[in-house]
């Protein structure tokens, strides 16, 4: 199972051989294409071959650019993610919304829960405002529970005068953050022969990650406790490349230690399964 996050800065040319993401620099590196999940390119000083691309998608690797100020801008997916593609799709596309709203439902409770967690880990009194609010949480959460928790959450981890439409480096690092949590998850999306475009709750038509935007729900408090940890007076380098590392943490799902990364693929995977099998139980979430 494929774990490393690849972050590739300055100038630099990266080529394949015999198996190998080959970088070449002052001195030359090589990583093989098994062991990465997400390869990076913080820098428009970067070459890359279209051999290189070719195989990096075959082993589904997410290649990730970004612009001229180090924010990401792109990324490069396969067609095909599965052998069963199409039937994935029609499945996807058959999912009734009823089913929907109920794991969105789920989906939107366990995000509360683990801001309330946060909150109470932090010492901060307003978890017990979060927890009555899972308490009151409906269907579909048809009262809107989610955006209510979100005001009380980030003012009580950032300051009542915290905005997350402000421009700060606060909103800037949780932006960048929350992209490559987003970026996982339409990845394994893909890899698992569904379309990002098609979501549960989100279903914007100008936003091509519908339901990814759904699904990570629970692992934006990630990001957060980063980002409250790092006491952000600036965001720059040093602190992007401290929340790309985020994805190498280490959680509990399922039984056992994953790398945020490999917990992404199996909760993905359980929603894909409590979709397809109508039932909820089959989620599996995380915990720290």
């Amino acid at each position: 199972m494929s774990w490393r996050t690849i972050v590739i800065t300055g100038s630099a040319k990266l080529d394949y051989q015999l198996g190998y993401l080959v970088v070449r620099k002052e001195k030359i590196t090589k990583i093989h294409l098994n062991e990465i999940a997400v390869l990076l390119i913080d820098s428009t000083a970067v070459s890359v071959t279209t051999a290189l691309i070719s195989e990096l998608l075959k082993q589904k690797v997410k290649i990730i650019f970004c612009n001229e100020k180090h924010n990401p801008c792109g990324e490069v997916l396969p067609y095909y993610g599965s052998h069963d593609t199409s039937a994935k799709i029609r499945a996807q596309i058959a999912w009734s919304e009823d089913d929907k709203k109920k794991i969105w439902t789920e989906v939107v409770g366990e995000k509360i829960r683990k801001q309330a967690a946060l909150l109470r880990k932090l010492e901060k009194k307003e978890y017990q405002i979060l927890e009555r609010y899972i308490d009151e949480l409906l269907y579909g959460d048809e009262s809107n529970r989610e955006g209510h928790a979100a005001k009380v959450y980030f003012n009580a981890l950032f300051g009542q005068d915290f905005s997350r439409n402000s421009a700060d480096p606060k909103n800037a690092a949780l932006n960048y953050g929350y992209t490559i949590i987003l970026s996982c998850f339409t990845k394994e999306i893909c890899a698992n022969g569904y379309l990002t475009q098609i979501g549960m709750f989100h279903d914007n038509m100008f936003n091509p990650f519908n339901l990814a935007s759904d699904m990570m729900e629970p692992f934006r408090v990630l990001v957060d406790q980063a980002i409250y940890e790092m006491r952000i007076q600036r965001f720059e380098n040093e602190e992007k490349i401290a929340l790309v590392d985020l994805l190498n943490a280490m959680v509990i799902i399922a039984g056992r230690r994953e790398y945020v990364s490999n917990a992404i693929k199996i909760y993905c995977r359980s929603i894909f399964d409590a979709l397809n099998e109508r039932d909820t139980s089959l989620i599996k979430y995380y915990e720290l």
